[in-house]
């Protein structure tokens, strides 16, 4: 695999990680439990496909003059590199807010390390997303713990969407080709190497949120590359690629 080859692929896996999960919290759009909520998360979902304009419309550049819309909106589900704890469909609130949690926690770090990278493309996105994404953390954050130690009911739902979404964490850690390239040339952080932060804030919040981390910290589910999405990214794509797919090529 060449470096830009290399290149394409993290720079998909940025971009489609922004994409999915942002389409997801718009789904709450007119839904979430309070008005506040619904506002704070449909604009958390539009600074996500603000971010997606950026990563995948330099991977078109790298890719040979393909556009950020071409991208999301023309490939098929087993063309995307996503992590899978972003396809996972919301559920209740409290599992869309730990969903929302697990990823900023693990976003944050990656963008810190990110704008330091050799390619200054990659540093300049990295630093305008991480702005946006500082806020994101934040709030999840504070509404994991609100959430976790608060009523009985809360802490329940809490802790049920913590234990199902932990098997999901660990992919966002696996390394493979791809990383071990963008690595050598200092363009990404090695991937596990992030864990130890990661874990620590997870930890820190977790405790604070009288949340109990569940025990198999390096189990994960799926692999980015060469594996099969969750029936989950084809119905999310049904409804995010119906327009283009029905009138392809259309212009307003």
């Amino acid at each position: 695999m060449t470096h830009d080859e290399a290149l394409a692929q993290f720079l998909l896996r940025m971009g489609d990680n922004t994409l999915i999960l942002g389409h997801r919290v718009s789904e709450w759009c007119g839904h979430a439990p309070v008005l506040e909520e619904d506002i704070a998360l449909a604009n958390i979902a539009l600074d996500l496909i603000g971010q997606t304009q950026m990563w995948l419309g330099l991977a078109g550049q790298i890719q040979g003059g393909q556009s950020a819309d071409d991208l999301a909106f023309l490939r098929d589900a087993w063309d995307f590199r996503n992590v899978l704890l972003v396809e996972v469909p919301n559920g209740d609130f409290g599992r869309t807010i730990m969903r929302q949690f697990l990823f900023d926690a693990w976003h944050s770090i990656v963008l810190e390390q990110l704008q330091s990278s050799a390619d200054d493309r990659v540093a300049a996105i990295a630093a305008k997303a991480r702005k946006e994404v500082a806020y994101h953390l934040e709030r999840s954050r504070d509404t994991v713990v609100g959430l976790g130690d608060g009523t009985e009911e809360s802490h329940s739902r809490m802790q049920g969407a913590l234990d199902y979404l932990w098997p999901y964490v660990g992919e966002m850690f696996a390394v493979d080709e791809v990383d071990a390239i963008m690595t050598d040339a200092g363009v990404a952080p090695n991937p596990f190497d992030l864990r130890a932060q990661y874990d620590a804030l997870i930890e820190k919040v977790m405790t604070k949120a009288t949340l109990t981390i569940p025990e198999n910290r390096f189990a994960h589910k799926g692999g980015r590359d060469g594996r099969m999405h969750t029936e989950h990214l084809g119905h999310l794509l049904t409804q995010m690629q119906w327009l283009q797919r029905a009138y392809p090529g259309a212009s307003w």
